[in-house]
């Protein structure tokens, strides 16, 4: 008996619009994958995007350091999933819509054994207004790093990693970690506000695709916090990005990080969805 043709496959240069329109059905959710799809270009041979093509139905999953899912029903995350075990090697996290990466989970864990932690409630918060419009102070001195800031902003992006995940963002040679903060500032996508030779404020728009930049590495140091610091500063960054990259804002953020919600939830971020993160 011949077996009926798989519906996942990997996808490569020729199929960057159909997974971008994909993407497009809610670019807030999916800017990530968008993102990377484009600066990517799918090219290569190991591809690291899967689509699913069935019954009309198009859904992909994202498949390097981390692994996302982009609107997958359950029938689609089955499907992909079969794929997916077998780049255990690569991935370090599955992220992206609670429900979809849940189910995706609970078909890799079997095989990739228990996950670091689970973080099944994260905030998707979003925003199109510029803070000012609603009387939020702005803080004057955030601005793009500049190219000449980088032993400057390493640090503030190591830290900001290690506390978020609990392990250093790299072992060894930090070389290609300082390629990833440098490309962030080459493109203008690191703010920053430094006081004295040092960053105290640091914010990246870490995905920017589909009218859409995504805020992540954000980052008080520890002399500042609870001063006042990151309304204005995150103000600032919601400022800059609307008037120069893109008009929509968005981010997510542990349930648990109540300071965190507070302050997006006054400089204008409303909650839009809710994203889960597996942690390796």
């Amino acid at each position: 008996m011949l077996r009926g043709l798989s519906p996942v496959r990997a996808y490569g240069r020729s199929d960057v619009q159909a997974a971008l329109e994909v993407c497009q059905q809610d670019p807030v959710t999916n800017v990530f994958v968008a993102a990377r799809i484009q600066e990517t270009g799918l090219a290569g041979t190991r591809g690291p995007l899967f689509g699913y093509e069935a019954g009309g139905e198009r859904a992909l999953c994202w498949c390097s350091a981390n692994v996302v899912p982009v609107e997958a029903d359950g029938r689609a995350i089955a499907a992909l999933a079969g794929k997916v075990v077998k780049r255990r090697t690569w991935a370090s996290s599955v992220f992206g819509p609670a429900d979809q990466v849940l189910d995706l989970w609970g078909r890799l864990e079997r095989q990739w054994g228990p996950p670091r932690e689970v973080r099944r409630t994260q905030y998707v918060m979003t925003t199109s207004t510029p803070p000012s419009l609603a009387g939020v102070p702005v803080d004057p001195d955030v601005r793009p790093a500049r190219a000449d800031e980088l032993d400057l902003v390493v640090p503030a992006a190591t830290a900001m990693f290690t506390e978020e995940i609990g392990y250093p963002p790299y072992q060894g040679s930090g070389l290609s970690y300082r390629q990833g903060i440098a490309g962030l500032i080459e493109r203008g996508h690191s703010l920053v506000r430094v006081e004295d030779g040092r960053v105290v404020f640091k914010a990246d728009l870490g995905s920017v695709a589909i009218g859409v930049a995504q805020v992540q590495g954000v980052w008080v140091h520890p002399d500042l916090r609870r001063r006042g610091v990151a309304v204005p500063a995150m103000a600032a960054v919601v400022e800059h990005t609307l008037r120069h990259v893109a008009p929509t804002v968005t981010l997510y953020v542990n349930d648990f990080n109540e300071p965190a919600v507070r302050t997006y939830a006054r400089v204008g971020f409303e909650r839009t969805g809710t994203f889960a993160t597996v942690l390796l």
